[in-house]
């Protein structure tokens, strides 16, 4: 599958920010790459801690930096893994929160691509802020 010029730019930002992932104990590398609706990108990688529950993920490392620097609204997110592994269930619903639409490409580690999906078919029945309505 030939991706257009602006999702080639997104994969090659994420596999260049993949080198700086800190993952002395799995040694599973992972980085991320989010497109902005205002065509901002942000990248982020795994960060693991001795004390394992306190790392954290690609996917939201990029998303919060985002967050951080103003954006609400992402169209698409690259994921690079190793084998094209998927995002865990805390990724899914961080990017559930702020984009159902989102797209979701999912690549590995020599460039492939392994699946483009989006965030609502990453995570059926999403908890949103429609659920907190009462």
């Amino acid at each position: 599958m030939t991706l257009p010029p602006e999702d080639r730019a997104l994969l090659e930002a994420a596999r260049q920010a993949r080198r700086f992932s800190y993952a002395p104990y799995s040694r599973y590398a992972v980085s991320a790459a989010v497109r902005t609706a205002s065509g901002r990108v942000f990248t982020g990688v795994n960060i693991e801690n001795a004390a394992y529950p306190n790392g954290v993920c690609a996917e939201r490392v990029a998303i919060f930096k985002a967050v951080s620097e103003g954006e609400r609204r992402f169209e698409t997110l690259v994921l690079v893994t190793e084998n094209g592994g998927t995002p865990c269930g805390a990724c899914r619903q961080v990017m559930a929160e702020f984009s159902l639409d989102m797209r979701v490409l999912i690549v590995d580690a020599q460039g492939r691509l392994h699946q483009e999906i989006t965030v609502r078919d990453l995570l059926p029945g999403a908890f949103t802020a429609d659920d907190l309505q009462t």
